[in-house]
């Protein structure tokens, strides 16, 4: 897109002082025509660029400013690329990108910015299979939440399908599942990407809350589904080695209390249901005792006695 263009001109030129129209060409890989046209359509609006004639002539800003137009220190350019970099992986786009803003740094920050785009490469595939593809409409709903427009969604709930209109506020990327969080004649709702049937973003303007921020509004949406996650809980006692362990599994809904005389510490774990608790405490058989809970208890005895009755000896 050619503001896209005009504003890596700018950078180009702030980031060396002078510069001719080849130069522009080629870090922008257009042709010499089209960067003297950008140059000239820059002057011609206003910006103060002016062309200085001559053998060692080329296109310059008033005042002949050095100064990075981003604002960005060398410790922030980092960051950013620190940051940037793993997500180009598999993204042509993005790295090509990434590739141009490096161009247009200020020659002293470019050595640590390539290095930090390039010092970190994620693998999103697990060990042993694929991993979880990417759900359908992502890019459709990326789109509607930045062009501010409506869409229609065939959603399947619990409930069976149903037809939505909603306006997207925004997508989260949780652990490689994605989530819509939008706007409804009810109010907020989150929908899981996974289960949208079908999606077309319309013609109609989407609302926007004007103080929504996204990261705040889904630590909202976490906390409100943990809470239902943990409504049945129960206290048991586990080697202090095992406690990390413990944690990956129930996440926060797993809190040790202090060590006990023994090495053993009480811990509180929580699900939805008990059976969901007894179902991630049988695997680890004698080495953890439910001590509090008697739901889960009877779970567990429940659990023991199926597998008693397929597998035990005649």
């Amino acid at each position: 897109m050619r503001a896209d263009r005009l504003v890596a001109t700018l950078l180009l030129m702030q980031s060396r002082g002078r510069i001719t129209a080849a130069e522009v060409a080629a870090e922008l890989e257009v042709s010499v025509a089209t960067a003297r046209r950008d140059l000239e359509a820059l002057s011609a609006a206003g910006v103060p660029v002016y062309p200085q004639p001559g053998r060692n002539g080329g296109w310059s800003l008033v005042g002949g400013s050095r100064t990075d137009l981003t604002g960005l220190t060398a410790s922030e350019a980092r960051a950013l690329f620190l940051l940037a970099g793993p997500a180009t992986s598999g993204a042509p786009e993005l790295r090509s990108a990434l590739r141009k803003m490096v161009r247009a740094l200020p020659q002293t920050f470019r050595a640590d910015a390539e290095a930090a785009a390039e010092a970190v490469h994620v693998d999103a595939t697990p060990w042993g299979g694929a991993g979880r593809p990417r759900p359908p409409f992502v890019e459709l709903l990326q789109e509607a939440v930045v062009d501010r427009r409506r869409v229609r969604l065939t959603y399947a709930g619990r409930g069976g399908e149903s037809q939505r209109l909603v306006d997207p506020w925004g997508l989260v990327d949780k652990d490689d599942r994605w989530y819509l969080i939008a706007g409804t004649e009810r109010g907020r709702r989150t929908f899981r990407v996974d289960r949208i049937v079908s999606a077309e973003a319309t013609d109609e303007h989407a609302e926007r809350p004007s103080d929504l921020a996204l990261s705040e509004t889904w630590e909202e949406v976490v906390a409100a589904m943990e809470d239902r996650r943990s409504l049945v809980s129960a206290v048991i006692l586990v080697h202090e080695r095992f406690v990390p362990i413990l944690r990956d599994h129930f996440g926060r809904h797993c809190v040790p209390d202090a060590p006990r005389a023994d090495g053993r510490v009480p811990v509180r774990v929580a699900a939805h249901t008990a059976v969901s608790v007894a179902e991630q405490l049988a695997g680890w058989g004698a080495r953890v005792e439910v001590v509090e809970g008697e739901a889960v208890k009877a779970e567990l005895r429940r659990i023991g006695a199926e597998l008693v009755s397929r597998y035990g000896e005649p």
